[in-house]
């Protein structure tokens, strides 16, 4: 079922996910929830916390190059992730990042180049993996909202408040314009 998205400042965003202890029917619909609410909102990963369930779970599927150069999302490179936990990380790269809960922004965000993770699959089996690159930057960004973080929380101080002042403006801007299709 497709989930709303929470959306930045919302508090449960804020929330340290607890970890998965159960791999049942429940936590089984919560990663189908995740995978059509991404697949619907045309996200590349998204966190439980993200539709109010802060559960140490999330998933990635990494867009792929069809026949015509077009990005294509594939069932089968989906990723489903319980409880992970970052073994090590190195290298650094600069990608351009975005996150459904901060509909309309993008920066250029700094993280480790390869890291080295454990986590589970939906059915509590242990899985030992090396990822570099887009997925790296991916799971990055994806185990911050299971610490309760935000990926525009990494910016430096002076680019942090010009995103909060531009954040605010559109927010206000986006209410009054609700406040005049009510009239």
């Amino acid at each position: 079922m497709i989930k709303d998205i929470l959306i930045y400042p919302n508090p449960i965003l804020r929330q340290k996910s607890k970890p998965v202890e159960e791999f049942d029917d429940v936590l089984h619909q919560l990663l189908d929830d995740l995978s059509e609410t991404m697949e619907h909102y045309g996200g590349v990963g998204l966190a439980s916390v993200q539709i109010g369930v802060p559960k140490a779970a999330f998933i990635i599927n990494i867009p792929v190059k069809d026949e015509n150069d077009e990005d294509i999302i594939k069932k089968e490179n989906l990723i489903e992730v319980i409880n992970p936990q970052i073994i090590s990380q190195d290298g650094e790269q600069v990608f351009s990042e975005g996150c459904l809960s901060v509909p309309g922004y993008t920066t250029e965000i700094k993280r480790a180049k390869t890291i080295q993770v454990k986590y589970q699959d939906r059915y509590g089996n242990h899985i030992s993996k090396k990822f570099y690159g887009y997925m790296a930057v991916a799971w990055l960004h994806e185990c911050e909202h299971l610490s309760g973080r935000i990926f525009v929380e990494n910016l430096n101080f002076t680019d942090r408040k010009k995103f909060e002042k531009n954040w605010k403006k559109k927010k206000k801007k986006k209410k009054n314009e609700e406040n005049k299709n009510k009239i």
